[in-house]
């Protein structure tokens, strides 16, 4: 019986543990981080933006973030109307639509987005580079 326990308590350290938290819609750290995002989302895809959360973890002082811009409302962002296309000239077939992923770190009582990309077509937080410091918060990605 206790060969039985042990290797019970040997698998379940090999498990992952989940080392981040998933802040609740309307609470203040939430708001934090959408706010956090919105300049360079405004600037990439035009003013007004509002986000659609895919995913939100918090860990300690950093983040990741992954939402789906959209206009106040629900109304969606053509692409070939934004700055990316207009100003920056970026061919609008290659951006993946108006997908936002980020990873923040809080400095003082502010949340600051560190790398942000929008309309990404690659996952480009699997850099190893970056697990040192986002590593609870990408569990999955920097093993």
């Amino acid at each position: 019986m206790h060969r039985f326990f042990v290797a019970i308590v040997l698998l379940l350290s090999t498990l992952p543990v989940q080392a981040y938290e998933t802040p609740p819609r309307g609470t203040a750290l939430r708001a934090d981080l959408m706010s956090a995002l919105r300049p360079k989302a405004e600037w990439d895809l035009g003013a007004p933006v509002e986000f659609v959360v895919n995913d939100i973890r918090v860990s300690g002082n950093v983040a990741f973030v992954s939402v789906t811009a959209q206009r106040p409302g629900g109304g969606p962002i053509n692409i070939r109307n934004t700055p990316l296309v207009l100003r920056d000239e970026i061919e609008p077939d290659v951006i993946d639509g108006p997908n936002i992923q980020a990873l923040l770190q809080k400095s003082g009582r502010m949340w600051v987005p560190v790398h942000q990309e929008t309309g990404a077509t690659d996952v480009w937080y699997a850099w190893p580079a970056l697990c040192p410091i986002w590593r609870s918060v990408l569990p999955e990605i920097c093993q």
